[in-house]
């Protein structure tokens, strides 16, 4: 029920979202933007994470989250006055999340589309999370 009811709210906000869609490449690695892992540590453990990726965990096992605590952790890794990237495992997620917080915050987000998919299929570095 937290998923839909915040789905519906990330999807109302993102008339004006300022987002940037990418695929996941060796570009964005080079770059030096922070990317945000918003999965899992369960899909972490199952895939690893995109090298030099920063996971933290927006919705849990159950779909339930805590903004709050996301936001607390996002700005204590990324500095958020600079564009950062987010990804997921297929870019779902990141989708709705980017927009969200473009809106409601005025972050420039790079949504990585695709996601883990991607990044496997591409053989992107991939580094064991631990």
């Amino acid at each position: 029920m937290n998923k839909i009811l915040l789905t519906c709210i990330f999807l109302a906000s993102s008339l004006f979202a300022s987002v940037t869609n990418e695929s996941p490449s060796m570009g964005i690695l080079n770059s030096n933007t922070p990317i945000i892992d918003i999965r899992t540590p369960r899909e972490w453990r199952e895939t690893g994470l995109l090298k030099g990726a920063i996971p933290i965990m927006f919705f849990n096992e159950r779909g339930g989250y805590d903004l709050e605590g996301f936001l607390k952790e996002l700005h204590s890794k990324v500095d958020t006055t600079k564009p950062f990237a987010l990804i997921c495992r297929s870019g779902s997620r990141t989708t709705t999340i980017a927009k969200y917080l473009s809106d409601q915050y005025g972050y420039k987000i790079i949504n990585l589309q695709g996601g883990m998919n991607i990044v496997r299929a591409k053989q992107l570095p991939i580094t064991p999370y631990k």
